[in-house]
């Protein structure tokens, strides 16, 4: 894909002004739709060699994170803030990788727990490694501005009810 000579999203953004108000939200949602595919693309192109997609992968490191190695599906699915269905599909690729394996849950019956493999430990190491290794993709800016980043987004998390 080419460069472009101009930024669409400031283009797209005097267009709007001569239309509409809000130019400043408009112009802030645009940039960061448009970050989030390029750095998706880029995160799911570092852990393809691995086998895994940047949703496989947070799937993985939630299990890692786990006091036992596994949880019920249903807890995945609040954690990782997916539908139930999306949780499910991403247990089943990571099972069938051999990464995972599904067991029924010792205490409740209806409930299936995702346990993480030792071969799903192994894979979240190595692509962890190449994460950090390029910056989760955002090496262009620094600790400080990553910070800010995040701190900006905060209260828009909250807003919406994330936590």
């Amino acid at each position: 894909m080419s460069r472009l000579p101009f930024d669409p999203i400031d283009e797209a953004a005097r267009q709007w002004g001569e239309r509409w108000e809000g130019v400043p939200a408009m112009h802030a949602v645009t940039s960061l739709m448009r970050v989030q595919q390029l750095v998706l693309a880029e995160l799911d192109s570092i852990l393809k060699p691995h086998g895994l997609t940047f949703a496989r992968y947070e799937a993985l490191v939630l299990l890692v994170f786990s006091s036992r190695g596994s949880l019920p599906l249903g807890k995945m699915g609040e954690r990782l803030q997916v539908h139930p269905t999306s949780v499910t599909s991403i247990v089943q690729r990571l099972e069938a990788a051999g990464l995972v394996v599904r067991r029924p849950h010792p205490a409740d019956g209806r409930a299936v727990l995702a346990e993480i493999t030792d071969d799903g430990r192994a894979v979240v190491e190595a692509a962890t490694r190449d994460l950090i290794d390029s910056d989760f993709a955002l090496g262009a800016l620094s600790d400080d501005q990553l910070r800010a980043i995040s701190q900006l987004l905060t209260p828009v998390r909250r807003a919406a009810g994330d936590f």
